[in-house]
């Protein structure tokens, strides 16, 4: 049985948390500097994408309501199938302008649904 909605946006929010811990008070040359702090920012957009991509299939009225959704789950492909060719510098505008609204929105998202019925 697939988790419910509340579940997978808690996914969501809880990476953007752990990316904006994990870059906090560095800047772009330092991020590219640090394969580790990469290595975990990347694995956190991994797992947006992978509960966003869920989703897409058990939820899409919810998907289609968080912001660039589909750019979301190309950009978890693109880490994970196109690794050796990814931008650090695309990786941490996203981190700096995406990640704040992402982490809004989802949140939101969590407020506005009803629990599931256990």
């Amino acid at each position: 049985m697939p988790r419910d909605a509340r579940a997978y946006l808690a996914d969501i929010v809880e990476s953007c948390d752990a990316i904006t811990v994990a870059v906090r008070a560095l800047d772009l040359a330092r991020y590219q500097g640090s394969r580790l702090v990469r290595s975990s920012v990347e694995r956190e957009f991994i797992i947006i994408g992978e509960a966003a991509a869920a989703l897409a299939r058990f939820a899409p009225e919810i998907f289609d309501a968080i912001t660039r959704a589909r750019r979301i789950v190309d950009f978890r492909n693109q880490l994970t199938h196109e690794y050796p060719a990814v931008d650090d510098a695309l990786v941490w505008a996203v981190v700096e302008h995406d990640v704040p609204v992402l982490r809004r929105e989802c949140a939101a998202l969590i407020q506005s649904i009803a629990p599931a019925d256990d």
